[in-house]
């Protein structure tokens, strides 16, 4: 049987977002850690083309890098037309947040305001390996 989320959402990995900027960090020899909040990024449903809302919660150890705020606040209005399932969007902004400072951990977490009575948490994670 075909699912009807069958390719809804085969090129999420390649969306075109605006680039997450950094500064140098002056106190890589210390881990220390960041916490970046938000609860201002919206998105669309790709199975029923309506808004979603969510809030989103960023912790991270950085190493050479941290995250420029402007820009990123800049990248996240710009899923507000793209159609994308909540666990993707997890993991596709986890995945451009470690391509642009590199941290040696990053926590990304998103909480999704009910929708027919459903409430959805997603949360990812990287770790930098050694060596």
């Amino acid at each position: 049987m075909k699912s009807s989320y069958e390719n809804l959402q085969n090129n999420i990995r390649n969306i075109k977002t605006p680039v997450i900027e950094v500064w140098r960090n002056q106190y890589a020899d210390r881990d220390y850690t960041i916490r970046i909040e938000t609860d201002e990024f919206t998105c669309i449903c790709p199975k029923t083309g309506l808004p979603d809302f969510a809030s989103i919660k960023i912790e991270y150890i950085p190493d050479k890098w941290c995250v420029e705020l402007k820009s990123f606040k800049l990248y996240i209005v710009s899923y507000r037309d793209i159609g994308i399932f909540h666990e993707h969007a997890t993991n596709k902004i986890l995945d451009d947040l470690v391509k642009s400072c590199k941290p040696r951990f990053m926590r990304l977490e998103m909480e999704y305001r009910a929708r027919g009575g459903i409430k959805t948490y997603t949360k990812a994670e990287y770790k930098k390996r050694k060596g």
